[in-house]
């Protein structure tokens, strides 16, 4: 008995170093990362990771992505749209290279702070906004609230209805597991994740995984996302998507198993100007999955 309550602590101390995973240096994620066209910029607070493309000229478009990624999911996207219109993208405060973000507050008021103080730093006036999953969220909420800064709005699989374990005007309980991802972050875990998210598993090729393992091993980003889960507070949605009176882009992936394109109806029903335009073998990150042929939809929807 007692080789065992020694052995005990000296396993659990294995176990806890072995599953222990620590933050990249910044220095090295930056070289890896943000070469250029990548810039550091300082609006409302918050050092942003932003890469700002094209004709300066053109008509802008501001790409917001979803949650656990950063702007690089966007690349591909960024040069099929680069070559006609100014294409702005950046970490949103909590990911990426922008990391946490100085204030503490994830909540959405506090997006859509950063997101129209980023655009007075650039001199932008109004930006079609397109946003993806949480990103999608954070667009129509921006949207609804500065209408007068948004041209047009493209939402892929956005979120912001209730679901099972997240409902209205109340946080959630952040799970213990995900409590203990600012200490540990296993490759089996990640890969599970990040996997389902699209309609053909081989697009997931180690180069991606690496990418998006980068961006969460970033300094102070998993602790973000945990101070993000228990801030977020969701409100009943159709009142405020009924406000949005400019032309809504829903874009879905028809093997979506994150945001299931069944609840394009949700938004459908709720948006007085929107409309659906699906892709039957794509998941929840349709612009990785096909860049050419999604950014063609969504050129075309930008040129009406």
């Amino acid at each position: 008995m007692i080789y065992i309550l020694v052995a005990l602590p000296v396993l659990l101390i294995v176990a806890l170093w072995w599953l222990y995973t620590p933050d990249r240096p910044r220095a090295a994620l930056e070289a890896r990362y943000a070469a250029a066209p990548s810039q550091f910029v300082e609006a409302a607070g918050a050092r942003l990771h932003l890469r700002d493309t094209g004709p300066r000229e053109a008509p802008a478009i501001l790409l917001l992505h979803g949650f656990g990624s950063s702007l690089h999911t966007w690349d591909d996207w960024a040069a099929e749209l680069q070559t006609t219109h100014r294409v702005i993208r950046f970490d949103i405060p909590g990911f990426g290279l922008t990391g946490p973000d100085p204030s503490g507050d994830y909540t959405e008021e506090r997006a859509q702070a950063v997101i129209l103080a980023l655009m007075q730093r650039l001199g932008v006036e109004r930006a079609a906004v397109i946003g993806t999953s949480m990103g999608g969220r954070i667009a129509w909420r921006f949207a609804a609230a500065h209408p007068e800064r948004v041209t047009k709005l493209v939402l892929m699989a956005p979120d912001g209805f209730a679901s099972p374990g997240l409902d209205y005007n109340r946080p959630p309980k952040v799970p213990l597991l995900m409590r203990v991802l600012p200490y540990t972050l296993p490759e089996g875990m990640l890969r599970g994740s990040l996997t389902p998210a699209y309609g053909d598993p081989k697009v997931v090729t180690q180069a991606l995984f690496e990418r998006y393992r980068d961006m969460m091993l970033a300094p102070g980003v998993r602790q973000a996302i945990v101070d993000r889960m228990g801030q977020h507070v969701l409100l009943p949605p159709e009142p405020i998507l009924a406000t949005i009176r400019m032309p809504v882009l829903l874009l879905w992936g028809g093997q979506d198993r994150m945001v299931p394109v069944t609840n394009a109806q949700d938004y459908l029903r709720a948006l007085p100007n929107a409309r659906l335009v699906t892709f039957p073998a794509l998941g929840h990150i349709p612009m990785e999955e096909a860049p050419a042929e999604t950014a063609a939809a969504v050129r075309a929807f930008l040129a009406e």
